[in-house]
């Protein structure tokens, strides 16, 4: 059954796509929101609890001038015909915004959803027969509990503002709900981090670890991650053995004093955890037999289901433990994307029975959230990273480390990722993929990795004692150049140009300096007349200058290269 819903401006039409019969019944509201945006709520009823059915809402939007789709999921946005594009938003899957971008970079409407928890079905594209856009979304389209009643909220924003402003407040007005409140950033989470995992993905051993951390100290980074491996005595990319969380007698003897010794160089240090698994080989398996969501026979693991008290009382125990007597300043907790309800889910014919929820994605919620408060309790101001495409809403009220998505030795990508973060993490630290490079290249060349993400926390992951004299100058440069311009960079005003092409111009600014990158050969930067400030151009690109458009002639001008 098809509902038409009156009385929006910021699109052309509203309808929800209904079920039939069943015993739900839906109402429909509009309000309207500060700035002009319009919110809908959509309101399910039902006098017993029942599983609540599938029903999408789709909008219409006569929209001249657009040229792209902007989501959290697309490292380049496109238009898509309507039968075309499509994302899934969750509690551990990108963020609930989609964002319809004019040629001259000016929001046409930018779409937000209050549900950040459970699945949401998005379409959204081009209608061949007429030019309109159009975006639906799909509520339920996972199994659920019986639920008595339901809500959620729909906000339009089709204000002519610039475009990445636009989704920066879609996603500011989801946080802005009580159960999405983000959880407090430390200072220490904007400092510079070596990661071991590209340098020495599962071969792993302490010293090694403490040598390379040694060094990254002396280059001016302030955390070590110590990422897979540390559990194996064999690197088969296997991850068989999770579950247990008991480290490699051969490689890490004793875990406490190693990271002692680390932390005696100078640096934090932070340790690898994969949450949802249970390896096959691993005593979690045997112990929490029957109480697994599904089995992932490519990883010969099995997936935990949270849904059973004893399951999160082990996982935040275990993370607690860690950091209590290993003396860890945080955990990068990996995989929680996995966490998924089957279909069928099996706890409906067995009426729930032993678990306290009924609903995966709020039982994620809670595991991570009393994950959090355990973990804050022990180690106050601790550090806890998630990456991208868990990264939406709901991970922000207990990470305070958004990682881009990995895209090894891809400046192109980890500049995409970072800048789309950006827009949806609010004041959580936005961190670049572990960056790596082809020892043989240039300084010019390897620095293109460094400059492609100036506007994150950059994570770092050669091998420090198998790189040249010339990169290693040029890392302690550009390591030394972007904790001068922290403030800049990470915490004054944000926008990526021309995400259809890749956004290859970046620029951030404060009162007192303005920081352009520029990643494409022959781009003319703009640099507009207004405060007096310093203007930092830095060439990410394979040319060997750039262009200045000034609107006013400089004080002075200065040039410098990759050291």
């Amino acid at each position: 059954m098809k509902k038409e819903i009156p009385g929006f401006t910021s699109v052309s039409a509203v309808s929800a796509d209904l079920p039939d019969s069943g015993p739900w019944s839906f109402s429909f509201s509009r309000e309207a929101a500060p700035g002009g945006a319009e919110t809908l709520t959509v309101r399910l009823d039902s006098a017993e609890p029942a599983p609540p059915p599938r029903f999408t809402v789709a909008l219409v939007c006569d929209a001249p001038g657009v040229r792209s789709v902007w989501t959290s999921r697309r490292d380049v946005p496109v238009l898509d015909p309507d039968w075309g594009g499509s994302m899934k938003t969750a509690i551990a899957n990108d963020s609930p915004v989609v964002a319809l971008v004019g040629t001259d970079e000016k929001n046409r409407l930018a779409v937000a959803c209050s549900e950040a928890t459970r699945r949401i079905e998005w379409r959204f594209g081009l209608r061949e027969e007429d030019c309109t856009i159009r975006v639906s979304m799909s509520f339920f389209e996972d199994p659920e509990a019986p639920l008595s009643s339901y809500s959620a909220q729909i906000r339009l924003d089709a204000a002519p503002v610039f475009w990445s402003d636009a989704v920066r407040g879609a996603s500011d007005w989801i946080c802005a709900r009580p159960e999405y409140e983000p959880a407090p950033v430390p200072p220490a989470a904007f400092d510079p981090i070596y990661s071991t995992w590209y340098g020495f993905h599962q071969d792993l051993h302490d010293r090694e670890v403490e040598k390379e951390a040694a060094a990254a100290a002396a280059l001016g980074m302030k955390t070590v991650i110590t990422d897979d491996g540390w559990l194996l005595d064999v690197a088969d990319r296997s991850y068989a053995w999770t579950g247990d969380w008991e480290p490699s007698p051969n490689r890490f003897p004793d875990m406490a004093a190693h990271v002692a010794r680390v932390k005696a160089a100078g640096l934090r240090y932070m340790l690898w955890f994969s949450v949802p698994f249970a390896g096959w080989s691993s005593k979690a398996f045997k112990r929490f037999e029957g109480k697994f969501l599904y089995s992932r026979d490519n990883l010969r693991v099995s997936v935990l289901d949270p849904r059973f008290p004893e399951v999160r009382e082990y996982l935040a125990s275990t993370y607690e433990k860690a950091v209590r007597d290993w003396g860890l300043d945080g955990l990068k907790l990996d995989f929680i994307d996995s966490f998924a309800t089957p279909d069928p889910d099996p706890a409906a014919a067995e009426n729930w029975r032993g678990r306290d929820y009924k609903s995966v994605p709020e039982a994620v919620l809670a595991l991570m959230k009393d994950v959090r408060r355990r973990v804050e309790a022990v180690r106050p101001g601790a550090l806890v990273e998630f990456r991208q495409t868990y990264m939406g809403p709901a991970i922000r009220s207990f990470g305070n480390m958004i990682r881009a998505g990995d895209v090894p030795a891809d400046p192109a990508r980890n500049r995409a990722r970072v800048a789309r973060l950006r827009l949806t993490s609010g004041a959580t630290a936005v961190h670049s993929d572990m960056l790596e490079w082809n020892p043989r290249e240039t300084p010019e060349q390897a620095a293109q990795q460094i400059v492609s993400v100036l506007f994150s926390v950059i994570q770092y992951s050669m091998r420090i004692d198998r790189l040249s004299e010339d990169h290693v100058r040029m890392v302690r440069h550009w390591i030394a150049w972007t904790d001068a311009h922290r403030e800049a960079l990470l915490h004054g005003a944000f926008r990526p140009h021309r995400p259809d092409l890749g956004t290859p111009l970046l620029e951030g600014w404060t009162d007192s300096e303005r920081i352009v990158s520029v990643h494409q050969d022959d781009l003319a930067v703009r640099v507009p007349a207004g405060p007096q400030r310093d203007v930092w151009i830095v060439n990410g690109s394979d040319a060997p200058s750039v262009v200045l458009d000034l609107a006013a002639a400089p004080e002075r001008a200065e040039a410098f290269d990759a050291c």
